[in-house]
Parts: C-alpha cells; sequence; structure tokens
C-alpha cells in the first residue's frame, strides 16, 4: 500500500511536498465545501489505483470535517459519481 501524506490543501505521495510523484489538490470553501481541482499521478505511478487512492482520502477527510465535495477535476468527479459509497459527499 502507499503511503499517502497530506499537506495543506493537497494529499500526496513522494518524500517533496514541491514535487510530489501524486497529488490530488482541493480548495476549502468557508466551513461547508470542498473543492478539488487537480489529480495527478507520474509516470511510475500510473495504472497502480493511486488517483483512487487520493480520491478516497479528500472523501474520508470531507466526512470528517463534515463538508461536501465539488470536484472541478474530470477524474475525481467520474470517480466519485461512479463510487456509491462516495456520494454521500457530493455536492453541487
Amino acid at each position: 500500500m502507499t503511503t499517502i501524506n497530506k499537506g495543506e490543501n493537497k494529499f500526496y505521495v513522494g518524500d517533496n511536498i514541491k514535487e510530489p510523484l501524486a497529488e490530488i489538490t482541493f480548495i476549502q470553501i468557508g466551513d461547508t465545501k470542498i473543492v478539488i481541482d487537480h489529480t495527478y499521478v507520474s509516470d511510475e505511478l500510473r495504472g497502480q489505483g493511486i488517483a483512487g487512492e487520493l480520491v478516497e482520502q479528500v472523501v474520508l477527510f470531507a466526512r470528517e470535517k463534515n463538508r461536501k465535495i465539488t470536484p472541478l477535476c474530470p477524474y475525481a468527479k467520474n470517480k466519485i459519481e461512479k463510487t456509491p459509497e462516495f456520494r454521500d459527499v457530493l455536492g453541487v
């Protein structure tokens, strides 16, 4: 299993937060909303389900903070909409 680190408004894989091997970034709006704006996975990690794990981390974070997610990133939007257990945090 891959170690996923938490940064300010991001979850990432790798030792360097400024040059991660994979990341998902988001913006927190007020106390109710998280907007996912970007997901990236390096070539060396592609095909291992890392992007899905990153989305799951944001979903867990949203639940913990009692917030809804608005996914602007196409990957995150697709993943959340197609995963029934994630739909509870899907906002508009």
